[in-house]
């Protein structure tokens, strides 16, 4: 991998982790179209860290007030029914999916999931998906946010079974082009959370998976075409474009729906299936031989 393919790439999964198009199917397009060989599930987690670097620093008083809440609450029985103290144990138990299915799926991720016609389908369906969600949630509101027909749940309402769906919902995206953001949102959403509950804690959500897969795919960074130099460079670019991402659209979803991201996941993947099936672009396109 060069200096400019690992900047490049830094840049897509930057761009897109936050949003719910799915980093991990755009690192692979990228590649595809570009004529790169495919970073590789081991390049996509690594670089995560670097997005995930950026939703420590802009959620760092959340994260700080879980941590200690959720510490305090081991040796303190008051504080277990403290709301932080509670979203600590509910990030732990939205992690159990994700964390199963990732460690049992390892072969799959690596492999048949980043078949170009399979990518082309997620970003369809879980668009068409998210398009659902987001009219439901907004047949809740009328002319906007302030003229609210029926309240929708907040993270105050947030309990076991709900976390545990949200979870379910994030180790969807392991199949590259569900998207983690997209995945999780849309179960926010179709469980009756508001847009921003839905979002922050999807964001929260991902913290253990992202850093766990990061630091448990470290081991491959320097295997094959990809290097360590390219990929702790593409890190630190995703970890500043990713910063900027994530507060322009928590700021975005407050007011605006998804609708601009299911249009742009279903155009795109209509036109990955016709470019594969042109025979334009190889299903396999990109992928190392061997």
């Amino acid at each position: 991998m060069s200096w400019f393919e690992s900047f490049i790439l830094g840049l897509v999964q930057g761009l897109t982790e936050f949003l719910p198009i799915s980093s991990s199917a755009h690192l692979r397009l990228t590649a595809a179209f570009a004529g790169w060989e495919d970073p590789g599930a081991a390049f996509t987690a690594i670089t995560q860290i670097g997005t995930e670097a950026a939703v420590l620093i802009y959620f760092r008083k959340d994260i700080v007030r879980i941590i200690s809440a959720w510490f305090r609450s081991l040796t303190n029985k008051a504080m277990r029914s403290d709301h932080d103290a509670q979203m600590g144990w509910l990030v732990i138990v939205g992690s159990i999916p994700i964390g199963v299915l990732g460690v049992t799926l390892k072969d799959q991720i690596e492999g048949p999931f980043r078949d170009l016609r399979l990518i082309a389908t997620t970003l369809i369906v879980m668009g068409i998906v998210l398009g659902i969600a987001d009219r439901l949630a907004a047949r809740d509101e009328i002319g906007g946010r302030h003229r609210v027909v029926r309240e929708r749940k907040t993270l105050k309402d947030l309990g076991v079974k709900d976390g545990l769906i949200y979870g379910v919902c994030q180790a969807m995206a392991l199949i590259p082009g569900v998207s983690r953001s997209g995945a999780t949102i849309s179960g926010g959403l179709l469980m009756g959370y508001t847009r921003e509950s839905a979002a922050r804690y999807s964001f929260l959500l991902a913290i253990p998976a992202v850093l766990a897969s990061g630091v448990f795919e470290l081991k491959d960074a320097g295997e094959g075409h990809v290097s360590w130099g390219p990929t702790i460079f593409a890190t630190f670019i995703a970890f500043a474009v990713g910063y900027a991402v994530i507060a322009w659209f928590m700021k975005f979803i407050t007011t605006k729906s998804f609708m601009p991201f299911v249009i742009y996941r279903v155009l795109l993947g209509i036109l990955l299936i016709v470019l594969v099936g042109m025979g334009v672009l190889s299903p396999h396109a990109g992928e190392a031989a061997g």
